[in-house]
């Protein structure tokens, strides 16, 4: 049996950041997305990233082929100003939420968007981002509660809805927004319109599509998931626990097992203790 080279770590991603030879067989796209998110945060490929999520989905994706029709989406744009792009982007090429069947996976991965030219805000965010880049308009990305969006990345005042079409936003647009998503009764901070990394973009189109699958009880596509979240670098223990109970949910007792006991020497006494108990409980079912 042949160990894996030295660069690539366990695919169940248990071991941390060192090789583990228990596990030689690697999924490519899991190893590509890992070393992906192990450097520095600007220097990550945002789109790339989103990519290897729908790799996971469609593992016979080829992501050169979709960068190239990335490419070509920027060819539509004919000027170098944000008004521009989002003519060519939203006006000629018709991309728009999908508030039909918002709830489908489909909205989540970033190949099916460029075929359906339909998603939703953090993956048409995503998509404008790239295209901007592509024609001299940086963009970045905002994590704004429940609705993502994106703003000029030299003006903050400039920002955009993809959902709606590339509609331009102003704060009290953002406000009104806000207030239509969450009640007229909910508070609104201006820390809601800051710029977010590209780390804190994937998690939150993996926390997406985590809570799709756990809603369909598909266990298996919640353990790709839970992987790739735990792979991050702000992975929590929160994190790394939802790994450990897909793990279990897919019946890798042992694998679950060994994760609970590690996360319980690195947690405080009180929430060690119902981590060994989970612990337990998984390597009773293996007797």
């Amino acid at each position: 049996m042949h160990e894996p080279p030295p660069h690539r770590r366990c695919w169940s991603l248990q071991c941390g950041t060192v090789p583990c030879p228990k596990y030689p067989r690697i999924v490519d796209s899991t190893v590509e997305f890992v070393e992906a998110v192990s450097g520095p945060e600007h220097l990550a490929d945002l789109e790339r990233l989103a990519l290897l999520i729908a790799a996971h989905a469609r593992p016979s994706l080829v992501i050169d082929r979709v960068v190239q029709q990335i490419d070509e989406l920027a060819t539509f744009v004919d000027g170098g100003d944000l008004d521009s792009l989002r003519r060519a982007f939203f006006d000629h090429l018709g991309f728009r939420g999908d508030s039909d069947s918002y709830y489908d996976e489909e909205n989540s991965y970033l190949d099916s968007v460029i075929q359906r030219r339909r998603g939703i805000p953090i993956t048409l965010s995503v998509l404008t981002i790239s295209v901007g880049r592509r024609v001299g308009v940086p963009l970045l990305g905002v994590g704004f509660p429940g609705h993502f969006l994106v703003r000029s990345s030299t003006d903050a005042d400039l920002l955009l809805d993809p959902f709606s079409g590339g509609a331009m936003l102003d704060a009290a647009g953002c406000f009104a927004l806000y207030r239509r998503t969450h009640g007229s009764e909910a508070g609104f901070h201006s820390d809601f319109l800051r710029p977010v990394g590209t780390y804190a973009i994937i998690e939150r189109m993996l926390n997406n599509l985590l809570a799709i699958f756990r809603s369909r009880s598909e266990p298996r596509s919640q353990l790709w998931v839970a992987q790739l979240r735990a792979s991050l670098p702000q992975a929590t223990v929160v994190h790394r626990t939802d790994l450990a109970s897909a793990l279990a949910r897919g019946g890798r007792f042992d694998e679950a097992a060994d994760l609970f006991d590690r996360l319980a020497q690195e947690s405080h006494p009180e929430a060690a203790i119902s981590l060994r108990a989970a612990r337990d409980r998984l390597r009773s079912l293996m007797n």
